[in-house]
């Protein structure tokens, strides 16, 4: 027992994980989207005859195992992007069907399948922006990176930026290392790279080389610290209103909130939501509304003032509370009719993420705004 957790060691982030990862996210929501769309557009066809029915999770599942089993027979390193792919597209067709497993009747429409659904996005959304802290490089880790980076010189494909972060890897091995091991290895392989053999190769942009380059222009030109918070104060102060809208709407007499609250009651009794329960979790959905709408708009006024630390902590508050509270609610009563919504409020905490790092400082000694 003693040998075999000795030879556990602990895992070590990959180099671009955080990008693999975005991958898969991005193409599991594509497939999630177009696969509800292209069904409701196409009257929701079924693929097959007597008797049989095809599924699209049959499909996810065949999809999910070609993206399992691409890393495990292929080394070089464009089969990480590649996999990337395909298992967000497996995961999305497979668990579109989520509501079909979780009812005797495979109710495809059940209310709690696009709530599941979400979740589930939400979890990698998450772990994504857990993965944007970048973990320390001690010399395991630089030494893990190093050898899965001499694929592109085994291929000749090693251009001057990753040579650069190679040789930096390498030098950081053997100026901190107290492992001599570690250090004598670190010295051989930047003995290796050194020579003649492996000068760096000036290999044509590809796509993604050439829209990265393309950002970076855009972001040097346009995205400023005025600008930026310019933007953020008008998503928040947007879906601040958007939040508190609902709720104020359908509490006015008016003939929009007696309409409203009749076509809700309609579909509450079509779909088997009206009970006690039902009625209680959409009045703390409102609530929850009203609390992340005035979240959001104090945190805009906030941002145009000193407090911007304070504006960049509520502003996270409400749209985390949204994005993992209230939105999964409004999945449940509403099904997709919030995934726009949902995309903005990531679109703006991505914003608060860059605006942070970029243009404040933990004391807003530093702020350049």
């Amino acid at each position: 027992m003693n040998r075999l957790t000795t030879r556990i060691r602990q895992p070590v982030q990959r180099e671009n994980a955080e990008g693999y990862l975005l991958v898969t996210l991005l193409s599991f929501a594509a497939s999630v989207i177009f696969t509800r769309l292209f069904l409701a557009l196409t009257g929701y066809p079924q693929l097959g005859g007597g008797g049989f029915h095809i599924a699209h999770v049959l499909w996810g599942g065949v999809i999910l195992f070609i993206a399992t089993l691409v890393p495990l027979v292929f080394a070089n390193r464009w089969v990480y992007f590649l996999s990337a792919i395909l298992s967000g597209v497996g995961v999305g067709l497979f668990i579109d069907e989520v509501g079909k497993f979780i009812t005797a009747n495979n109710n495809y429409f059940h209310p709690l399948a696009a709530p599941i659904i979400y979740a589930f996005f939400l979890m990698i959304v998450l772990l994504y922006l857990r993965l944007q802290k970048f973990p320390s490089k001690d010399a395991r880790t630089e030494i893990y990176y190093a050898l899965d980076a001499m694929e592109e010189v085994l291929d000749h494909d090693l251009d001057p930026q990753e040579r650069a972060r190679l040789e930096e890897s390498l030098k950081s091995v053997m100026a901190h290392s107290d492992q001599p091991d570690l250090a004598r290895l670190a010295s051989s392989l930047l003995q290796f790279l050194n020579s003649d053999e492996t000068r760096p190769v000036f290999t044509p942009s590809g796509p993604w080389d050439i829209w990265q380059t393309r950002w970076q222009k855009f972001e040097r030109r346009w995205i400023t610290s005025f600008r930026l918070k310019a933007a953020l104060t008008g998503g928040l102060v947007a879906l601040g209103v958007l939040a508190i809208s609902t709720p104020l709407l359908s509490s006015l007499p008016t003939v929009w909130s007696q309409a409203y609250l009749r076509n809700l009651l309609v579909h509450m009794i079509l779909t088997g939501q009206v009970s006690s329960t039902s009625l209680n979790w959409y009045a703390a959905r409102l609530a929850l509304e009203v609390s992340v709408g005035l979240l959001l708009i104090l945190a805009a006024l906030l941002l145009n003032t000193r407090k911007q630390q304070l504006a960049i902590a509520f502003g996270y508050l409400g749209l985390i509370l949204s994005l993992t509270t209230v939105n999964l609610l409004i999945f449940y009563f509403d099904q997709f009719s919030t995934i726009l919504t949902a995309t903005a409020q990531f679109i703006v905490l991505l914003g608060l993420i860059y605006y942070r790092r970029h243009f404040t400082a933990p004391d807003d000694s530093r702020n350049r705004a």
